[in-house]
């Protein structure tokens, strides 16, 4: 199995987290979302372990809301000592609603408008990830006007090429995040916030890109930044007091992905910090890292029902489940690789390839192709794998239809954490 949440019982069921998923399908219906609490909470301690014993004290994680978000994460992740960023209103009211610290959250986004910025200030976030000049200023004009001194990151574009799909790589010269080093821009910014007296600069944020399995960009994302962070200290005498490294670190999707160590991944970049610190005899400042995708990903599986299986002689066959790009668009943005398996069937073996498609009117609703399977049949239980991340979190009403229920597992009980949608909910505010 994929990952250690994921098991197949004495009936020849697929299990996670070692609940039988046939009957969480007959308990809650497909489409559904399940996660293994227990699968979270361990891969939040690899972190927080890590972080601890290889940094200064003070460092620490913010969970990537981006990735997952919905009232049950923000509990988990309160209680295993974790921040969290945000990237929205609707993420910051859904944090608050859980009852989330948000003193220990940070608010990101390129385009923060003035309402953002505004609400965001009223509901106690503790610190901004600032974009850009227009940002900054008028985060100054607001945070006077709110009576208070703002804790601000500045986001700086290390042009890092980290080896992952265009759309998800973030820290090249031309991303639409952050203030480029190369050009100049990110000194100015820096100085800019330095002189502001209701924008506390409290260090710098940076983020390579998504889905990375390779550790060297990360240690030259460290080296470009901290590079830039001893050359500010020599100009104007300002040293950080944090340096956000973002998130990204790759999850094993198939057998073909190899296997991340996070700690050993923390201990490569600490060694680089420490070396460079040591070199431009910069104080070491706290470090902070925002995983996602590797918090809760493969803690994740979608179960559905498959319905038509159609064979087209002498190309393939069609396995068609009810959900699809509603629940999981990944596939249709990204080309983004799974792994699925018949849950009823998982003892058998997977010798038929097949192209998974969604129910939506859509060419281009597949969750994927030539994937190996279990022979289906109308009826199968069919559950794809480490869809912990961006997918319910993307998921849509598209053609209309519901958003499933999120179901999570922990210690062999279930409870439902989100409802399914109803039609009515779909029509609550058409008028």
């Amino acid at each position: 199995m994929l990952h250690s949440c994921y098991g197949i019982n004495e009936k020849g069921h697929f299990t996670i987290g070692g609940v039988d998923t046939t009957v969480l399908a007959n308990k809650y219906k497909t489409p559904l979302f399940v996660l293994d609490e227990q699968k979270i909470r361990e891969n939040c301690r690899a972190y927080t372990s890590a972080m601890n014993k290889y940094f200064v004290d003070g460092s620490t994680i913010h969970y990537a809301s981006k990735a997952l978000s919905f009232k049950g994460i923000y509990k988990i992740m309160s209680e295993e000592g974790v921040n969290v960023d945000l990237c929205s209103l609707g993420e910051v009211y859904t944090a608050k609603s859980a009852g989330f610290d948000l003193s220990r959250a940070c608010l990101h986004g390129n385009n923060k408008t003035d309402d953002n910025i505004r609400e965001a200030i009223r509901a106690g976030v503790g610190e901004f990830v600032v974009d850009s000049f227009e940002e900054l200023e008028a985060l100054e004009i607001i945070a006077g006007e709110e009576n208070v001194v703002q804790k601000a990151f500045v986001r700086i574009t290390p042009n890092i090429d980290c080896h992952t799909l265009k759309a998800i790589s973030t820290g090249q010269l031309d991303s639409k995040f952050g203030t480029p080093i190369e050009t100049g821009q990110a000194e100015k910014l820096v100085r800019r916030a330095l002189e502001l007296k209701n924008v506390k600069l409290i260090g710098y944020h940076c983020h390579c890109g998504s889905q990375v399995f390779e550790t060297q960009p990360y240690v030259n994302q460290t080296e470009i930044m901290f590079a830039f962070a001893a050359d500010i200290m020599k100009k104007t005498g300002y040293a950080p007091e944090y340096m956000n490294l973002g998130g990204g670190f790759g999850v094993r999707y198939t057998e073909n992905d190899p296997q991340i160590d996070i700690g050993e991944n923390i201990r490569l970049i600490a060694e680089k910090e420490k070396e460079i610190c040591k070199k431009y005899n910069l104080p070491e400042p706290k470090i902070l890292m925002e995983p996602g995708r590797s918090i809760v990903a493969n803690a994740g599986i979608t179960l559905y029902t498959v319905g038509t299986v159609k064979h087209i002689e002498g190309y393939r066959t069609y396995v068609s489940i009810n959900g699809g790009m509603t629940d999981n668009p990944r596939y249709a943005l990204y080309g983004s690789k799974y792994e699925a398996l018949l849950a009823n069937k998982a003892s058998l073996p997977k010798d038929t390839s097949v192209t998974i498609a969604g129910c939506c009117c859509e060419s281009g609703d597949l969750i994927g192709e030539n994937i190996k399977l279990q022979k289906a049949e109308r009826g199968d239980l069919l559950a794809v794998t480490v869809t912990g991340a961006y997918n319910y979190s993307m998921s849509s009403n598209y053609n209309r239809v519901p958003r499933p229920a999120l179901v999570i597992v922990n210690n062999g009980k279930d409870r439902l954490a989100i409802r399914r949608e109803s039609y009515e909910d779909i029509c609550r505010n058409d008028i």
